[in-house]
């Protein structure tokens, strides 16, 4: 699958998988794979960049804690923002969505 194409939607991505729970890291690139049935990989050269950026808007917020193991694991959870700007990138891409399934002839069901 071409690069240019997730790029912008990864961002959304990334909050999605957040909005459920505070995530870190892997569980964010294993729930991103589960959910996309194997499509989308997150590598870490994208995924923690794309966080930070997040991060630096105000759009999730980081924390640390110890695991069972006693290693220290950084979650994110989304802020009032993030939500906000989550429904915003939705309502956009269901409309993008539709319109290109429009011209390609695809069936729009469950989109709107």
């Amino acid at each position: 699958m071409d690069s240019r194409l997730l790029s912008g939607t990864l961002e959304m991505m990334i909050l999605q998988v957040v909005s459920f729970e505070p995530s870190y890291g892997y569980h964010i690139t294993q729930e991103v794979l589960r959910r996309s049935e194997d499509c989308f990989q997150l590598k870490e050269g994208s995924l923690y960049p794309a966080l930070h950026k997040l991060e630096r808007n105000g759009l999730l917020e980081s924390y640390w804690l110890d695991t069972p193991e006693g290693r220290r694991r950084k979650y994110y959870r989304i802020t009032a923002k993030g939500v906000k700007t989550l429904e915003q990138k939705v309502a956009e891409w269901r409309g993008f969505a539709a319109g290109v399934n429009r011209i390609l002839g695809v069936e729009c069901d469950g989109l709107a």
